[in-house]
């Protein structure tokens, strides 16, 4: 018998014509974007969608400027490149990741990964096996980032499983979870699911919220459960045109997820991904809203704005420039209200 989140997934949308009786469509090239790029919308996130209208419409509705896109690249952060064992990443020394599944509760049309997501069946046993022996054999990798698709979307028992298998190497010393589902399908997160998770802890879960539309009770609740299995929460936001480029709209996402233990992690420039050039914002975008978070919300509610180099260079932050120039021993700096400030730096000898 399916659970409820199961059988929310089983009802979600994945054809265009399912959606031209509840929203204005250009029907024709809906079909024709999802023959490249599929769809997916679970219930709960078509009738949130329905209710709050374009913040998260444009997220998972497919638009014919995924097929214009002049610059996007397949695999924008080189993900293959650094993969030794198929569904693993090796690109940082100490930690890599695991994509233990191929499916999410919506395909997100900015998705970093839409070369795979909805199009290539379920990991294998065979292949997170080959990715256990790989992990166990590289005493360097201390960090084990679950992902996919979503990790949740498996089952208690095969995610147990993966949890398990990967504690059990000695080396590892933290597991990660990210994951869409606390915000997209929270109906997943279960007493059983948080009871099965507390066993392998260190646990943290990095989750994706991008607007505040998102926070529902449902999804409040989802993240309160996890937060009280112990588990520390973090977001993360990726910086979209027109949906959250806005900062009274990311100060108002980032203060509410604090509010429901939920620190802002990241604050993503979107990648180069072919199919999302009309998501992407200019950096300059992402600089100002960090400029007016900083402050005025709590240094808790200021994530890192980071963008994810093309070709697999890694994450790296971009802050506005405080200090204007440097007198000798002395920094000039102005602060978040545009006010100079001199500060004097120590006589070493």
């Amino acid at each position: 018998m399916k659970t409820a989140w199961e059988t929310l997934l089983k009802d979600s949308v994945r054809n265009p014509r399912e959606l031209a009786g509840c929203l204005p469509l250009d029907l024709a090239g809906a079909e024709t974007v999802t023959a490249v790029y599929p769809m997916k919308i679970n219930p709960y996130f078509l009738d949130l969608m329905l209710q709050k209208g374009p913040t998260l419409i444009r997220q998972v509705v497919p638009d014919t400027r995924e097929l214009l896109d002049p610059i996007g690249m397949d695999d924008p952060l080189g993900e293959e490149n650094y993969s030794p064992v198929p569904n693993l990443t090796h690109r940082y020394p100490d930690r890599v990741l695991f994509l233990v599944s191929s499916e999410c509760p919506v395909y997100c049309r900015f998705c970093t990964r839409k070369r795979r997501i909805g199009k290539t069946g379920a990991v294998t046993t065979r292949a997170l096996t080959e990715c256990f022996r790989y992990i166990r054999a590289h005493r360097e990798v201390r960090d084990v980032l679950l992902s996919g698709g979503d990790p949740l979307l498996l089952s208690d028992e095969r995610l147990e499983w993966i949890l398990s298998s990967v504690r059990s190497i000695p080396h590892v010393e933290i597991i990660r979870i990210g994951t869409r589902v606390p915000g997209a399908l929270p109906q997943r997160v279960t007493a059983r699911l948080c009871r099965m998770l507390k066993k392998y802890h260190p646990l943290y879960f990095n989750l994706h919220f991008n607007h505040s539309d998102e926070l529902t009770d449902a999804s409040k609740q989802a993240c309160g459960h996890l937060a009280d299995a112990g588990i520390p929460l973090g977001s993360q936001t990726v910086l979209l045109r027109g949906i959250n480029d806005e900062p009274s709209v990311v100060q108002n996402l980032m203060t509410s997820l604090l509010a429901m233990r939920v620190r802002p992690y990241y604050l993503l420039q979107g990648d180069l991904t072919r199919g999302t050039n009309h998501f992407r914002t200019r950096l300059e975008t992402g600089l100002k809203i960090l400029r007016h978070l900083r402050g005025r919300v709590s240094g808790l509610a200021v994530p890192t704005y980071v963008v994810d180099l093309p070709g697999g260079g890694g994450k790296v932050p971009l802050i506005p420039e405080y200090r204007l120039e440097q007198r000798g021993r002395e920094a000039v700096f102005k602060n978040y209200l545009d006010q100079e400030y001199r500060y004097s730096e120590p006589t070493i000898p």
